[in-house]
């Protein structure tokens, strides 16, 4: 038995209660429970069987005192239950142990039992009611029976943790069912049906990083906060990294060197055999590849993607086999899962039984960097490439066709850090992911990707500098400069981009009239409006031979054409010649086309610039409904119409109207866009100005 050195227990001796002593009411039975009265005098000399206190808890004050609230209070007829629940190494089992030191004042009876085996949760139940004075009425042939009687009735209270349960199923006929007491769980499983369960998370940066020094008595604040992340605040990797450190006699920058380039051997080692992070670890990934393997494929795809939640349902909506190759373990391991919830949800449910993942949002599942690294480095050499590009192949797919939309964004977002994770900055899906940062308005995140897209092309075998690719890559790079407030940036950009595209792919090829477009547009954007007028009207002729009048391009240097006309102080000229571009955009694209509401749109602006405010307030209210019924209500360019009907409200006349209408639209675009959305930012500021209009008309 395992006795804490200090405590003043008569832990080690047998403690004989007879009914000579009237210490037992033989034949008292509550339910199936026979109750042993045990008297006060002999509770002062009951047992404690606990492992020794754990050295000083960093970060664990604010989940003791959760733990005293939810096990403390109230007498009660049955014990208040407690289930601290966490990946293996988090040290459930250290918080257990330091709960139950730090309350052994009022505790008559605090007893540890390793909860894995039933033979030896037995006996060391069956010890428990012998130490605790059942001796004289303890069944051999049941002792837990015997121990659930003594524990009931014993008069003071009593702690009984079982370490390290498998689950609530496994060990459920040895929990004590009635008596003043409080029993604590540690499990790595998440699944406990009625019990109060206590997530029990790695440490946080700050309490992860004072651990380190001081266990490594080393104070290097960098080097320790740096490996605390790469650890990701597992307190057993941090623990036995700084004993690795101290023993060895290296610094903790020196292990941390050490980690980053070793980490798989460094994980395998422990002053204590089995004990170990890879040990731990491995030991469940072991036993799911037997009672799970679509569980261990899971974990496994998951190793190779980003530390960061993972949308299940996103990135594994495909149809069986799609996308995994031709290795037939992935495939099988993954196949059963593609578009199939219930097998989704059942190996999450496998995987979360040894907290292997964690719930991290609707359908979204977090691993832990050190449980991706073991699983990763468990691995054969000669399938890690297959899980990899299997992980590239669902990444890939996930990400929407088209991220323009904004319903397209969520997504977008849950699957960016896996794009930047696995995917190559060559790939389509990458630059879908660029162009979803630009038009959800993160345009400097936008720009940077873009910027390392383009140089991954003039790197990259098989593109190079004067690739169809690496061109286009260098334009879209140009306008999120743009987009991100450089416009003399963007211009300079596309004006030696230009002549690239003239060298490479002629001058009168459509990638090279896009890129005199842009430079015109950004010529404009950068103050010179008539300039961007000029160069558009000398655009416009070259567009009419080579695709035609009626190609769409050409329809948009049209429209160009007419905007920076009223930019450049025309706006009677911009109104008419986008009165004339209207039914030709109706005729060749549809009167529901996006470019078309984006004429009409443009149509009232001028007209109302022109002079003719009311007419352009109806222009206005009349586009909105189309952009809301084609492009759905909450599409930027909807919000913008929105925004532009307001505004045109309060020109003509009607300050409260506009107030009111931004107001509602603010709200919109804060869901829609985010609070710090530039469009989001006009809207706010439209509003505090027609508000004061409203307050001085009032």
């Amino acid at each position: 038995m395992d006795v804490a050195a200090g405590d003043s227990v008569a832990a080690s001796r047998d403690v004989n209660v007879s009914a000579d002593h009237g210490s037992v009411a033989a034949g008292v039975i509550h339910g199936d429970v026979n109750v042993v009265q045990v008297t006060q005098a002999e509770a002062a000399r009951l047992p404690v069987s606990l492992p020794p206190r754990p050295q000083a808890l960093a970060g664990r004050e604010d989940l003791l005192a959760e733990l005293h609230r939810l096990l403390a209070g109230d007498d009660g007829p049955t014990p208040r239950v407690v289930v601290l629940s966490g990946l293996a190494g988090v040290g459930k089992t250290s918080l257990a142990a330091e709960y139950a030191h730090r309350h052994l004042a009022e505790l008559g009876i605090a007893w540890q039992v390793a909860a894995e085996d039933p033979v030896l949760l037995a006996a060391s139940l069956a010890e428990l009611a012998a130490q605790a004075g059942g001796r004289g009425v303890a069944d051999p042939r049941d002792p837990v029976a015997s121990a659930h009687a003594v524990l009931a009735a014993f008069p003071g209270q009593w702690l009984v943790i079982f370490d390290n349960a498998p689950g609530e199923d496994a060990i459920h006929r040895f929990l004590p069912p009635a008596g003043r007491g409080r029993v604590l769980i540690t499990s790595q499983s998440q699944h406990w049906p009625g019990a109060q369960v206590v997530d029990v998370p790695v440490l946080d940066p700050q309490a992860a990083t004072g651990l380190l020094m001081s266990r490594a008595g080393d104070p290097d604040l960098r080097a320790a906060s740096e490996l605390a992340a790469e650890l990701g605040g597992l307190p057993l990797a941090l623990t036995q990294a700084a004993a690795y450190a101290r023993a060895a006699g290296i610094t903790l920058a020196s292990y941390l060197n050490l980690f980053r380039q070793r980490h798989a051997e460094l994980l395998a080692r422990s002053q204590a055999p089995g004990h170990s992070v890879a040990a731990t670890i491995g030991l469940a990934l072991s036993r799911l590849d037997t009672e799970s393997p679509t569980a261990g494929g899971l974990l496994r795809l998951l190793a190779f993607l980003a530390p960061e939640p993972v949308p299940l349902g996103l990135l594994l909506a495909g149809p069986p086999t799609a996308g995994l190759g031709p290795d037939t373990g992935v495939t099988a391991a993954i196949g059963p899962l593609l578009g199939d919830q219930i097998a989704i949800a059942d190996a999450v449910a496998a995987l979360r039984g040894d907290s292997l993942v964690a719930p991290a949002g609707d359908g979204m599942v977090l691993a832990h960097r050190l449980v991706q690294a073991v699983t990763r480095d468990q691995v054969p050499a000669g399938q890690a490439g297959a899980w990899r590009q299997a992980a590239v192949a669902l990444t890939e797919a996930a990400i929407p066709a088209d991220p323009q939309l904004p319903a397209a964004w969520p997504a977008c977002t849950a699957l960016l850090p896996h794009a930047q994770a696995v995917l190559d900055l060559t790939s389509d899906g990458m630059r879908r992911i660029a162009r979803y940062l630009s038009y959800s308005g993160s345009y400097p995140a936008a720009r940077d990707l873009f910027a390392r897209i383009a140089g991954a092309f003039q790197r990259a075998d098989g593109y190079g500098p004067d690739h169809r690719q690496t061109l286009i890559a260098r334009g879209n790079l140009a306008v999120c400069t743009g987009q991100a407030g450089d416009a003399a940036g963007a211009r300079d950009l596309f004006a030696a981009l230009l002549p690239d595209m003239d060298r490479v792919l002629g001058p009168d090829h459509p990638e090279t009239l896009n890129t005199r477009h842009e430079l015109a547009r950004c010529t404009g954007q950068t103050g010179d409006a008539a300039g961007a007028r000029d160069q558009l009207a000398a655009l416009l002729p070259v567009r009419e031979r080579v695709l035609g009048p009626d190609h769409p391009d050409t329809l948009t240097t049209r429209h160009s054409v007419a905007s920076w006309t009223g930019v450049a102080g025309d706006a009677a000229g911009a109104r008419d010649q986008l009165a004339a571009l209207l039914p030709v955009r109706e005729r060749v694209l549809g009167p529901d086309h996006p470019d078309t509401l984006a004429t009409r749109h443009q149509l009232a602006g001028y007209t109302g610039a022109a002079g003719d405010v009311t007419r352009e307030r109806d222009l206005f209210a009349a586009l909105l409904p189309d952009k809301a019924r084609v492009l759905g209500p909450d599409h930027p360019s909807t919000l913008a119409t929105r925004n532009a009907l307001a505004v045109a409200t309060g020109v003509a006349g009607d300050a409260a109207g506009a107030r009111d209408q931004l107001a509602a639209l603010l709200t919109d675009k804060e869901r829609v866009l985010g609070p710090d959305h530039p469009s989001t930012l006009i809207t706010r500021r439209s509003l505090e100005y027609w508000a004061s209009q409203a307050g001085q008309a009032d």
